[in-house]
């Protein structure tokens, strides 16, 4: 398969599959913007809780799909998710946004999780790149206001995890259930990072400048394992390593997006020594690639977790071609292609539309966890489908 097949197949799969099923199913007319989830046997939960998370990711991927295509539709549905998240998941009184509000659009939880701040900066500063709106830069440029004023860590640098309402740090700092209750962790410093440097691609600050190359260097000094590759998870607010986790799918994930950010910051200098490393962080991510070109989700001391989740194939495709394209090893694209097929072949539902939520060791689709809901999302496919698209075009 070359560079241009695996374009034209996995366009095809952006606009036919995974675009529409969020355009065509996920709409609510009745209560606005989007449904909450739909369940992994294709139900829809029309009074489900609508998440702050799931919200930017849909205004990120329409308007990045937008950015690219230009359907007027794309352009619609970003409209449509700003909008909503403008009158519903911003808090006036306090500022920030709120992590959950009801399926008729009243605040559920009104707690500022950072991690959720950062999304909705990364969905604003896209949907200024597609549409040209200045209030979605000024709302992505006030958060970023928000997560230094209140997050940043003057003391001992990073960004700590959550907060009240009314910004007071919580007890419960977790992200979600499974996470351990740390004050700082590798997954939220990713994707302010994540944030931060699409806000600088549109906005040229000294500060959000200062700041992004501040969360580079994080990444390479305290984040990533010097001994291993591997990201190390959880930290407490001294950056003493707080976990045994070794995250397959957020190594592969990291490998890019930290090239990605030192890229837009235009370092030379610091962008080679990032480079470096993140070859090295690529290459650990592949203890957990499987012989059918899938990638396992992660492991803890001996045990690994062996099901085949969604987002880590997709960045999976994205990590390893983002490798080839710096080493010039064709062994990487190789491997893009092969998790490729593994996920046409496995992950995307042929019937109901869009991607199981993951596959078992033996093959079978998982019906348990949502097609889409709080955390399944049309961004990590999406996103995958526009990297491979605009490298072909390089």
């Amino acid at each position: 398969m070359s560079l241009n097949q695996l374009k034209s197949d996995v366009h095809q799969e952006l606009i036919q599959n995974i675009l529409p099923f969020w355009a065509g199913k996920m709409v609510d007319e009745k209560h606005g913007g989007f449904y909450g989830q739909i369940s992994g046997n294709d139900v829809l939960k029309a009074v489900a809780d609508k998440g702050g998370i799931l919200n930017a990711r849909i205004l990120w991927s329409f308007s990045a799909a937008y950015l690219q295509e230009k359907n007027p539709l794309y352009l619609e549905m970003a409209n449509r998710a700003k909008v909503y998240i403008l009158e519903h998941f911003f808090d006036r009184e306090f500022g920030g946004t709120y992590w959950n509000i009801s399926f008729a659009g009243n605040p559920v939880d009104t707690k500022k999780q950072i991690y959720s701040q950062a999304f909705i900066i990364y969905a604003f500063s896209e949907h200024f790149r597609a549409s040209g709106e200045e209030s979605s830069l000024q709302k992505a440029i006030e958060l970023f206001g928000i997560i230094e004023k209140y997050s940043f860590d003057q003391e001992l640098n990073g960004y700590f995890e959550a907060y009240s309402r009314d910004w007071v740090l919580l007890e419960d700092l977790r992200l979600s259930e499974k996470d351990e209750n740390e004050k700082k962790t590798m997954n939220t410093h990713l994707h302010i990072l994540e944030a931060y440097t699409n806000l600088f691609r549109v906005w040229k600050d000294d500060e959000l400048k200062k700041q992004l190359r501040n969360l580079i260097l994080i990444f390479i000094e305290k984040i990533v394992n010097q001994k291993t590759g591997h990201l190390d998870l959880f930290f407490d607010e001294n950056w003493q390593t707080k976990s045994t986790i070794v995250s397959y799918g957020h190594d592969i994930e990291a490998s890019w997006l930290i090239d990605e950010a030192a890229r837009v910051l235009g370092d030379q200098e610091l962008l080679k020594k990032v480079q470096e490393i993140c070859i090295k962080i690529a290459k650990a991510s592949c203890e957990g690639l499987q012989p059918d070109g899938s990638m396992v989700y992660e492991t803890d001391k001996g045990h690994l977790e062996t099901d085949r989740h969604w987002w880590v194939q997709s960045e999976a495709v994205v990590g390893f071609l983002n490798v080839y394209e710096l080493s010039g090893d064709h062994k990487w694209m190789e491997k893009a292609e092969k998790c490729w097929k593994y996920i046409s072949e496995n992950l995307v539902d042929r019937t109901g539309g869009e991607w199981f939520w993951s596959i078992s060791e033996s093959g079978i689709p998982n019906r348990k966890d949502d097609k889409a809901g709080f955390w399944k999302c049309p961004y990590h496919n999406s996103r995958m489908c526009l990297e491979v698209m605009m490298r072909a075009e390089q």
